[in-house]
């Protein structure tokens, strides 16, 4: 991320998806903002809102779907169009669904960025990531920078990203299967207020999804009836299956607090905004007994 947001010069501006990973609003806000890159963070939802919203400074949109955490669904298809239309890059954060699951390359982007460590790797046992890119001279481009001053991963690293992927679309689709069982329980679970999963049929984003995805990943989030920390505390001490820890997409399944771990670095009041609560909790579906799962679950909420 760090690499791309570099091919800008001061006063360029980044056009950013307002629910997002805290990582990233920090690269945005906290680290490139000092360097004169604006950033701001609007919905995307429709595409003539997201035109309007394009100024003369802009040079990037920063697209994730699904997001992180809430789950919202953008279309890439649409979103790019604007992009082209108006002469800017778009790159496509594609951690949560994988190449697996989507391909926005195909679907008009410039730019598709991974987080490697999730579902490429597989196993919570490297840090890494990846830019996929359309055209040799903005390949040129990155490689110059990830040479000059960007991460540069050892050759471990990419051997146990070469091995995650071989099992990729195994682990995906057992993941994603997971998630379809595990989001229709927790819909029907009266602690539970909100369940966000674009695979239900209610979720306004299903139908994109449909279109441009294989699947509707193994990502859930959901809020309690009652909303407050303390409550989303008590859930997360009490699962014994679910791995209280950051990250996602390993073939175990976590569970996390993002207002307090993944998107901690977002202030609060920009947090409630996209519906963030304090109670948000979002979870990881791995690979193991979905029925195993959902007992643990239902366990740490009983």
């Amino acid at each position: 991320m760090d690499a791309i947001i570099r091919l800008l010069n001061p006063g360029d501006e980044v056009l950013s998806t307002n629910d997002l990973y805290g990582g990233s609003y920090r690269q945005l806000v906290r680290v490139h903002q000092r360097y004169g890159i604006q950033s701001r963070f609007i919905s995307m939802d429709d595409p003539e809102k997201l035109a309007e919203a394009i100024s003369e400074r802009t040079r990037l949109l920063w697209i994730e779907t699904p997001t992180n955490p809430m789950l919202n669904i953008i279309d890439i298809e649409a979103v790019c169009r604007v992009a082209r239309e108006k002469g800017i890059l778009a790159c496509v954060d594609n951690t949560f669904a994988s190449p697996y699951l989507q391909n926005p390359l195909d679907l008009g982007a410039d730019l598709v960025t991974h987080s490697a460590t999730k579902y490429l790797g597989g196993h919570s046992d490297v840090v890494h990531g990846a830019v996929i890119v359309r055209d040799e001279e903005l390949a040129s481009q990155l490689r110059f920078l990830q040479n000059a001053v960007g991460a540069v991963p050892g050759p471990q690293d990419c051997f146990l990203i070469l091995r995650g992927i071989k099992t990729l679309h195994l682990r995906v689709e057992r993941a994603c299967e997971n998630a379809v069982h595990v989001a229709a329980f927790l819909q029907n679970h009266p602690k539970v207020k909100n369940v966000y999963y674009p695979g239900l049929p209610e979720h306004p984003g299903h139908a994109i999804a449909q279109k441009q995805m294989r699947h509707f990943g193994a990502m859930v989030s959901f809020d309690l009836c009652e909303d407050t920390f303390e409550q989303a505390s008590n859930v997360l001490s009490a699962t014994q299956l679910f791995t209280l820890a950051e990250s996602l997409g390993g073939v175990e399944s976590l569970i996390g607090h993002p207002a307090t771990m993944t998107h901690a670095s977002i202030p609060r009041e920009e947090r409630i905004k996209v519906g963030l609560t304090d109670s948000l909790i979002r979870l990881s579906l791995g690979v193991e007994d979905v029925e195993d799962l959902i007992d643990d679950l239902r366990h740490a909420l009983d």
